[in-house]
């Protein structure tokens, strides 16, 4: 038995449309990261680089 793999060919506005949104997907995850960060530091608070090694 031979396995028949069809594919779905995306028009030219279909690819830019998926471009763009992946774009703002990795752009969003990028920004909640940041924000992630930065909330992190702020509880640690300025003590965080006085700690001992």
């Amino acid at each position: 038995m031979t396995k028949v793999t069809e594919m779905v060919q995306l028009s030219d506005e279909q690819k830019k449309r998926q471009r763009k949104r992946s774009i703002a997907i990795a752009v969003s995850l990028g920004v909640l990261v940041a924000i992630f960060y930065a909330i992190t530091l702020v509880k640690m608070g300025p003590g965080i680089l006085n700690r001992p090694l």
